[in-house]
Order: C-alpha cells, then sequence, then structure tokens
C-alpha cells in the first residue's frame, strides 16, 4: 500500500443504448462501460469512493497503489440499469451525485436530459454501496448565479438527498465543471467536504479537497484511449484542445459576473 501522487477520477454521464440527442456526446454504451470496467480489473485498480479518496488523503492515509474512482454525473436510468451490474460483477465502488431536480419523483423540476433515475432506483444504488453526492438542485452553473440562488441550489440538494437516504451526502460535483471562490465557499459552508471539478487532468492531493480534477469518459472514447487515460499516458495531449476552451470560457465566465457586479453596484445608486 502507498499513497499515490495523482488519481485518475473517470467521469460518467448517461449509460445507454440510445441516449437522447442532448445525451449523446457524453454517454457511453453499457458494452463500453462493462469493456472499461474489465480494463481497470484486468490492469488491477482498486475503485474508490469520493469520500474514501478525499479522507485518505486529508488524513495522510494509505492508498492501493493504482487507485481510481468511477464517479457519474446527473442521475440517469441507466446507472441502475447498465452499470450497477458491471459495477457489482467486479466488486467495483463508485460515486453518483445527482441533480435532485432532475431525478423523477415529487422535486422533478423536468430538467433530465434522458430518462433518470427515481428514488427508489437511487437507493437501491446506495443499499449497493455506490457513494450519493450532490450535483445542485437544477444542474443551473453555479458561478453564474447570485447569492442567494446558490445557496439554494447546494443546500436543497444536499437537504433533499439527507431525507431521501437517511443521511447527509459528504460529496459534491459542480455542474458543468464550472466553479469559483464564491462557489466553492458555498459548498464547503453547506458542510460537503470535498467536491470535483472536471479540467480533464489527473487529480492530485495538491489540488486540495473542493478542486479535485476529473477526466471525461466519451462515447467516442475507445477501450485503447481508456487504458492510455487511467494509466496517465498522453493525458494533457489527448484533452489540450478541449481544456485550451475550458480555460477561455472560464474567462467569460468570471467577465460576465464581473459585468454584473458592476450592474448592480451601479443599479444601487440609482
Amino acid at each position: 500500500m502507498t499513497t499515490p501522487c495523482v488519481v485518475p477520477i473517470l467521469m460518467y454521464h448517461a449509460i445507454a443504448h440510445a441516449p437522447t440527442p442532448a445525451a449523446f456526446d457524453l454517454s457511453v454504451s453499457p458494452e463500453a462501460f462493462a469493456e472499461q470496467m474489465a480494463v481497470l480489473d484486468d490492469l488491477g485498480f482498486t475503485p474508490l469512493t469520493t469520500a474514501e479518496l478525499a479522507a485518505a488523503w486529508r488524513g495522510g492515509q494509505p492508498l492501493p497503489a493504482r487507485a481510481v474512482l468511477i464517479t457519474f454525473d446527473d442521475g440517469y436510468e441507466g446507472v441502475h440499469r447498465h452499470a450497477l451490474p458491471a459495477l457489482s460483477q467486479h466488486g467495483f465502488a463508485a460515486t453518483l451525485f445527482v441533480s435532485t431536480g432532475w431525478l423523477r419523483g415529487p422535486y422533478d423540476t423536468g430538467g433530465g436530459l434522458d430518462t433518470m433515475l427515481d428514488w427508489d432506483q437511487t437507493r437501491e444504488l446506495a443499499a449497493a454501496g455506490v457513494e450519493i453526492g450532490g450535483h445542485s438542485h437544477a444542474h443551473p452553473q453555479l458561478d453564474q448565479i447570485s447569492d442567494d440562488r446558490l445557496w439554494f441550489e447546494v443546500s436543497r440538494c444536499k437537504q433533499i438527498v439527507t431525507d431521501e437516504l437517511g443521511t447527509p451526502p459528504v460529496s459534491f460535483a459542480y455542474p458543468y465543471g464550472h466553479s469559483s471562490r464564491r462557489v466553492r465557499r458555498a459548498v464547503r459552508g453547506a458542510g460537503f467536504r470535498q467536491s470535483l471539478a472536471v479540467n480533464n487532468a489527473l487529480a492530485g492531493r495538491c489540488q486540495g479537497p473542493y478542486a479535485l480534477t476529473r477526466l471525461t469518459v466519451r462515447r467516442t472514447t475507445g477501450t485503447e484511449e481508456f487504458e492510455r487515460l487511467v494509466e496517465g499516458r498522453a493525458v494533457g495531449r489527448y484533452f489540450a484542445r478541449e481544456r485550451a476552451l475550458t480555460k477561455g470560457y472560464a474567462v467569460v465566465r468570471r467577465t460576465r459576473q464581473a459585468v454584473k457586479a458592476v450592474g448592480k453596484v451601479r443599479g444601487s445608486r440609482v
């Protein structure tokens, strides 16, 4: 046992044979997902939950030499139908981040991009050992909304998960991967112990518990590409263009926020 400097955190969304156009690019077929789990097993990886990784890094505890995280965003029904059997076959841990207003049930806002989980299925996933984390309520870009709306999105999500599952979630994932210092403070203030972004890079302890990076797995990610990603080979080259676009968009978002702030100040002076 050792404590790796970096760990691959895989980000999945829908696992589906025929996803909707809105969910297609970030979906993976059930066959591809099963094959990817077999690759992890063959290579000797040990999947952990987000809470387990963060707690180990926070406390300086040892990790398996080939630790990996398998995470799912949003709450698509295919995670229960297709991903859970593959995870169970290999005895793999995973984390599911749910947007509580997208899941089918009493809180549904109708924003889900495909067939979503209901709360019975979510409870079955939790009972099978899948960590359930928060992913906001209605899935907005958290760095683009007001302080009041931000707090609602984060705290409402946590409260619903707590009410439905009986235990409060401790891990969070930023919708679209977007965050800011203000967003991270809100997530921490709501009681979440760690949170995941995207940024398509290996996660490192030095990133801190509220900015851990993930690797996007897409429908176009082939088996050989997947193996290179989890082993950390050619990650920078594989995601170079996407990271450049993400950084550019981050500048745009910060500029929008600055313009909004100036507008509010001017409005208050009228």
